[in-house]
């Protein structure tokens, strides 16, 4: 009998340890990994950004034919006006790109962050979804503003730059916790693996681009294995993308059999890498569309960045060779060489720089190569221009500088655009009229979205967005509706 009592109480001991290490180890995974669903914030937060918004890519303007008609005071004789795509968007005057391998999470919440007037951290990292949700690491910080040019016509235009991908990769595909006000420990905060999609999705909302990099191919040094995995990447990228294919390669680890397989890979139309048989671009001095050319881009640091920029600027803008910088992690250092870059050649400077992400770079020298305008003067007083823009597959950026030389805004009377234009602006430059051009499908559905995020959470910087987004509508009476429910008329 008490042999059988013995039994009977060892056997009990060992359930309540076994009970009680098992609640510790519950303690541990929920509460203090903070993703505890004890408070009402996670069920809140959830619903509100359950769902993600994307631009519709797979759904763009493709081969536009653009047209403007002019009325003017009949001061000018309309055959003396000439007409031009110029070297660089907006007129500027010289080209900064840049491109963040291993789709690094920090290309979000460390970039993209300080380039949109965002929270940075310097020592956590987080997730569109903790923005969304004010769900922030403890120490976070702001540059006060956003960073970016105008377009020579007062509007705004922020800053963009590339991010490779890692399709293969399920890591991308990681969830957000989120839970608001927990304090006990910042485990949510921690560095993940890598970039995940939701974060990959506002920052194309925002006019960045993507890149192939790393593929997870058995062989990288097989260029047929390659090859295929760059179709097992692509059709990843368009499922998680709106259809959004990519076009661009990033050449990773030097390794030139990538560069080898996308020469075979049709899709893959711009590549850049850091060393090898690489070409420099001079933009005032490219005559070709740059398709399957590989562009040489630097691995240097910030202030090695400062001097050659400085060293290019001594030059004359035909002179200039392009400045597209490499780089793998990003930080403070970094979101301070873009406030450099903002606050000295952007719209706080002298307003000299272009800095879009590769693929629109590629994209707007292939209008300017392959676009072609007619002009066709209608009376005495009149003048339509048309521009048709071809497009190859995965383009996105249906937009474009047009200058018109021997006319001044003061001798415009009118401006009427054709259904193909969604975003105008116009002003005097240089030698004449500068108009920039924008033929998205989709752009006032895009404005509209940012700003239904404002009417949700009224913050600064939300407006901020909504005022950005629509102001890149051409003039209309729905541009009017959406500023009105900005500024709450």
């Amino acid at each position: 009998m008490k042999r059988i009592l013995s039994i009977t109480s060892y056997i009990i001991i060992i359930f309540t340890t076994f009970t009680f290490f098992s609640c510790i180890d519950k303690i541990c995974t929920d509460e203090d990994n903070g993703n505890s669903n004890s408070n009402n914030n996670n069920s809140t937060n959830n619903d509100v950004i359950n769902s993600m918004y994307i631009y519709p890519f797979g759904q763009e303007n493709r081969n536009i034919t653009a047209e403007i008609t002019i009325q003017t005071n009949g001061s000018i004789d309309l055959t003396n006006i000439e007409t031009e795509i110029p070297a660089l968007k907006y007129n500027k005057s010289w080209l900064f790109m840049l491109t963040q391998d291993d789709c690094k999470q920090c290309s979000f919440c460390s970039t993209w962050a300080a380039i949109n007037g965002k929270p940075l951290s310097d020592q956590y990292y987080y997730d569109i979804r903790h923005l969304f949700a004010d769900d922030l690491p403890p120490d976070v910080y702001y540059l006060g503003k956003t960073l970016g040019v105008n377009d020579g016509t007062g509007k705004e235009v922020r800053f963009a730059f590339t991010t490779t991908l890692a399709p293969e990769l399920g890591w991308m595909h990681a969830n957000t916790v989120i839970n608001k006000g927990y304090t006990n420990n910042y485990y949510r905060f921690f560095m993940k693996s890598g970039l995940i999609w939701d974060n990959v999705i506002e920052m194309l909302n925002y006019g960045n681009g993507i890149a192939f990099h790393d593929v997870n191919a058995n062989d990288v040094n097989n260029i047929s294995d390659i090859y295929n995995h760059y179709i097992i990447a692509q059709d990843s990228i368009k499922k998680n993308l709106s259809d959004r294919g990519c076009k661009t390669l990033a050449e990773p680890n030097g390794n030139k059999n990538y560069v080898y397989a996308a020469l075979n890979y049709n899709s893959i139309q711009t590549m850049t890498a850091q060393n090898g048989s690489v070409e420099l671009i001079y933009p005032f001095n490219v005559t070709t569309d740059l398709n399957k050319v590989l562009l040489q881009r630097y691995f240097i640091e910030p202030e090695q960045i400062k001097t050659k920029i400085l060293s290019e600027l001594q030059k004359s803008k035909e002179q200039r060779q392009a400045i597209h910088i490499g780089v793998h992690g990003t930080d403070r250092n970094w979101s301070n060489l873009l406030l450099w870059l903002n606050d000295n050649y952007g719209k706080d400077g002298d307003n000299s720089i272009w800095m879009p992400s590769l693929e629109e770079y590629y994209e707007y020298n292939y209008y300017r190569i392959h676009g072609t305008i007619t002009k066709t003067i209608i009376n005495n007083n009149t003048i339509k221009i048309t521009v048709q823009l071809p497009s190859d597959e995965y383009f996105y950026f249906p937009s474009i500088t047009l200058n018109l030389k021997g006319i001044t805004n003061s001798q415009i009377q009118s401006i009427v655009s054709n259904d193909a234009i969604t975003g105008l602006s116009y002003g005097n430059y240089s030698e004449g009229v500068m108009f920039n051009i924008d033929c998205r499908k989709f752009l006032l559905q895009h404005a509209t979205h940012y700003v239904e995020q404002y009417e949700l959470n009224r913050n600064t910087s939300n407006k901020k967005d909504a005022l950005y987004f629509t102001n890149q509508l051409k003039d209309s009476p729905k541009k009017i509706a959406l500023l009105n429910r900005i500024n709450g008329k």
